[in-house]
């Protein structure tokens, strides 16, 4: 009896787990998809708008920030890059930073970007974190067109209204999100803990990241 008992319990684990997981598969599944779409549009932008850039970068920042903003979450990126600042700061001063942050990402990496030749960017799979179905890690590649491959890491979350956006950025393991969150403090502590002349100089504070940043122009 009791093997007998114990083989049911086997069994109904197995069948158990032959219904959980291939939902949570095709979660993911449906996430990689989510995540190429939107990768593979953004990328058709810049290429569309490039010469935008040149003739008008006021423009070319107001279109990818349309583009962008359904599914990076900028107001909750820019919230943990003050960390534990932000309790210091007005809803107008949280305003400030976030278009200020955006508007630093642009000027920073827009002429990078729109100077590269062809690059193509590959998502590879996706994870939902098991402790966590709100939560999860989607793997991708950049192609450089000498060949070049760099590994890029998109941290995910479901906001209220169920939708994926991406959090944070870790590139060739490099966390993105953390290495400004620390210039950020970097930048409070040479200002005397004033979080507004750290808002009004933060144009130049991700040139200072020094990132090993590899963009391939030939």
């Amino acid at each position: 009896m009791v093997l007998i008992r114990r083989g049911m319990l086997f069994m109904a684990f197995l069948m158990a787990a032959a219904l959980v997981l291939p939902a949570h598969a095709g979660q993911e599944e449906d996430l990689v998809k989510y995540v190429d779409e939107n990768t593979q549009r953004l990328v058709d932008k810049l290429n569309e708008e490039k010469g935008l850039y040149e003739r008008d970068p006021e423009a070319f920042y107001i279109s990818m920030d349309q583009e962008l903003r359904e599914f990076v979450d900028f107001r909750r990126i820019a919230a943990r890059v003050m960390g534990r600042y932000a309790r210091q700061t007005s809803p107008e001063q949280r305003d400030e930073f976030v278009e200020k942050f955006k508007r630093s990402l642009f000027d920073s990496y827009a002429q990078a970007l729109v100077s590269a030749n062809d690059f193509a960017i590959e998502v590879k799979d996706a994870e939902i974190h098991p402790n966590n179905a709100e939560r999860a890690s989607v793997q991708m590649e950049v192609l450089t067109a000498s060949g070049n491959r760099y590994p890029v890491t998109y941290s995910m979350y479901k906001n209220d209204d169920g939708r994926w956006m991406m959090e944070n950025v870790i590139v060739e393991g490099i966390n993105i999100g953390l290495a400004f969150r620390d210039r950020f403090a970097q930048e409070m502590e040479q200002n005397r803990g004033e979080v507004q002349a750290v808002i009004d100089s933060w144009d130049g504070a991700v040139d200072s990241l020094n990132l090993d940043e590899e963009v391939d122009n030939s």
